[in-house]
């Protein structure tokens, strides 16, 4: 086989670099799309803990507190 010339290597590289770009342009979509489901089910959590954080606190109101134990 002949000797590439430099042109046909260059030919060659830059065909090897479109596709990888195209391969970087994948992964990138789907880490931005893992990105935002994350950010969902981060909004998700925050807003679960919210609620139960805002059922304890309700819980804790109705203890009965330490005077109420010494009462007869």
């Amino acid at each position: 086989m002949p000797s590439q010339t430099p042109i046909d290597q260059i030919s060659e590289r830059v065909n090897r670099l479109l596709v990888r770009h195209e391969e970087l342009l994948r992964a990138n979509q789907l880490l931005q799309q893992q990105v935002e489901a994350l950010r969902q089910e981060r909004d998700l959590l925050r807003l679960q803990s919210q609620a139960v954080r805002q059922r304890l606190d309700a819980l804790i109101e109705q203890l009965p507190t330490e005077s109420d134990d010494s009462r007869p």
